[in-house]
């Protein structure tokens, strides 16, 4: 059985790592774009209010100007929704960050489906795809609010652009201080050889509940968190192939060019066995219930169990 500590929403984890940070380093700075509130930018602001700018609604302007922080030695973080944090500045990002390797924190907040009501102009579905093919740019997908705040800690200290991505709904806390964390290394939360399941992100969880499951069925599961989607664990999704035989992968984002994706690259590189992919199939999210939307889009442990036993068919 999973042992969870509560449910509280990834950006609060968001917030207090940078809180954390900004007691122990005077060179963090955060930047935000008229939603500090909804994106738990907000108690840094108010602890420290000389290194934290609102620039407004004006994402290609907010890039540009923590790009000349970073220059200028700062360490900053740039927070707003994820959609506009990664989609609207992308040529800024891309040109401004990335090409100088600047030491620049974005974080993408209300990621995924979970955004619920706000619908798809809000539900970032395809942020992991456009920043993971950005030369220089690290992705981390926190599964719960403790890792967020240990993953906006270790990119502070972690050279050149990252990406954070979390969200804004409530959901459970499964991971604890003493549970290991390092950028760029997977973790194996469950043994298992008869198949893995890989997963980033609000899907962890989901693929911890569909092994409990499948155990019972008598199909033992290996569950991969895999937070670092660049620089991917390449060691761990090769022995899982070599060990298990056949891998399902989920992520809360379009099954094209995300998480999958870069796990399926890694195979067919090294070890090819059968994949299948849980994901959102090429659509446009809409207004709903958070755990509604992921029901019907097909990312919950029943739709984890469904592509287990398919890709089992298959190895």
């Amino acid at each position: 059985m999973i042992k969870v500590f509560g449910e509280k929403a990834t950006r609060f984890g968001f917030g207090e790592g940078l809180v954390e940070l900004g007691k122990e380093n005077p060179k963090v700075f955060v930047l935000g774009a008229d939603t500090a509130s909804s994106v738990a930018i907000n108690t840094f602001r108010d602890m420290f209010p000389d290194r934290f700018l609102n620039v407004g609604i004006a994402e290609t302007n907010l890039l540009g100007m923590a790009a000349g922080l970073a220059v200028a030695g700062f360490i900053p973080f740039v927070a707003t929704y994820g959609i506009f944090a990664a989609g609207r500045p992308w040529e800024q990002i891309r040109t401004s960050i990335c090409y100088s390797n600047l030491n620049l924190k974005i974080g993408g907040s209300h990621s995924g489906l979970m955004v619920g009501p706000d619908g798809a102009t809000h539900q970032a579905l395809e942020e992991i795809a456009i920043m993971r093919c950005l030369p220089r740019m690290k992705v981390v997908i926190p599964c719960d609010l403790v890792e967020t705040r240990k993953t906006v800690i270790a990119s502070a200290y972690a050279d050149g652009p990252v990406y954070i991505r979390y969200g804004r709904e409530n959901t459970p806390i499964f991971t604890n201080d003493s549970t290991p964390f390092e950028i760029g290394k997977a973790n194996v939360l469950r043994e298992g050889k008869d198949v893995a399941i890989m997963a980033c992100g609000t899907m962890v969880y989901e693929a911890l509940m569909a092994a409990d499951l499948l155990e019972k069925k008598g199909i033992k599961a290996r569950v991969v968190n895999i937070h670092t989607i660049k620089p991917i664990d390449e060691q761990v999704i090769v022995s899982a192939a070599k060990e298990c035989g056949a891998i399902v992968t989920a992520e809360e984002h379009q099954i094209y060019g995300g998480f999958g994706s870069a796990v399926a690259e890694v195979l067919v590189r090294n070890y090819p066995v059968p994949v299948e992919m849980v994901a959102v199939n090429d659509t446009f999210g809409e207004s709903g219930n958070p755990m509604d939307l992921m029901t019907k889009y097909g990312l919950r442990d029943v739709n984890i169990i469904e592509s287990v036993l398919k890709v089992l068919k298959r190895k």
